[in-house]
């Protein structure tokens, strides 16, 4: 695959907004490992081979197991996952794809009785970022493997 451009080169001030929200996204107090798996079934879902590549990469030197990042497909059918991040995937699940799912209720409810309101607006703006660098590229089709910036 070629890349389109690169953005952070194309329009660094353009780019700078999105680099600030992430920053602020991390400072949130969401768990490493649970950032992690939120990054990497948003980033299944859409496909996105550079995001993937990225943070599989940074989960697993933080620690995360490989078992667990090679059933997160699955995670439905392992008991490898516990209830808080089963309620953030299910939640991001829900965010990512949601044209067809219009954030149904009862994935809110799970997501609200495992965290408490402000742990639920880190979750989701966590979930907003990475969808948005999945969007950015996707769509310049970054290639994995190499870094921007």
């Amino acid at each position: 695959m070629k890349p389109r451009l690169n953005p952070y080169q194309a329009a660094p001030a353009a780019i700078k907004p999105m680099l600030d929200f992430e920053s602020a996204v991390q400072s949130l107090g969401i768990e490493p490992k649970l950032m992690h798996l939120i990054k990497m079934r948003a980033s299944q879902i859409n496909g996105c081979a550079f995001c993937l590549d990225m943070h599989a990469h940074e989960a697993r030197a933080d620690g995360e197991a490989q078992q667990r990042l090679d059933v997160l497909p699955a995670w439905r059918e392992t008991n490898l996952f516990d209830e808080r991040e089963q309620a953030a995937l299910a939640w991001t699940e829900a965010l990512t794809r949601i044209a067809d799912t219009h954030a149904p209720d009862d994935v809110y409810e799970r997501l609200a009785a495992a965290f408490d309101e402000k742990e639920r607006v880190a979750i989701t703006l966590a979930i907003v970022a990475i969808n948005g660098w999945n969007r950015i590229a996707i769509g310049f089709r970054s290639v994995p493997g190499r870094r921007h910036g």
